[in-house]
């Protein structure tokens, strides 16, 4: 199941962006992160892809959801301009950020490419 993030649990379990300059992940394991509105069309349609994903690597990839409407400035800390936009966070190294709609099979490509790139799951 995905998990909607507000500002604050954010900042405990991505990144604080708040205190920190340099990127540093604060999560356990990987995460896709979904920056998205409610009144988005390809939005609606990438959420159910994500709650799949959610449900297949669940205990090896964190799935967030961020409401662009909502938390304005994570937002723009992260320079959202288009929706939806994804971020794939790994344990080590920068997010990388995919934006427009993206298929089941595009998204599962980006997990294995670039958060499980050395472990088979």
């Amino acid at each position: 199941m995905t998990e909607k993030l507000k500002a604050k649990d954010f900042q405990e379990k991505v990144f604080d962006y708040s205190k920190e300059k340099q990127w540093k992940f604060k999560g356990k394991i990987p995460a896709v992160i979904d920056f998205y509105a409610d009144w988005c069309g390809p939005c609606q349609m990438i959420a159910p892809v994500l709650e799949r994903i959610a449900e297949k690597y669940k205990g090896k990839i964190n799935v967030y959801k961020i409401n662009v409407d909502e938390e304005t400035d994570l937002a723009q800390h992260f320079q959202i301009r288009s929706i939806p936009t994804i971020l794939f966070v790994p344990m080590e190294g920068n997010p990388l950020g995919k934006m427009g709609f993206m298929s089941e099979q595009q998204i599962e490509k980006s997990i294995q490419d670039e958060l499980l790139k050395s472990k088979k799951i």
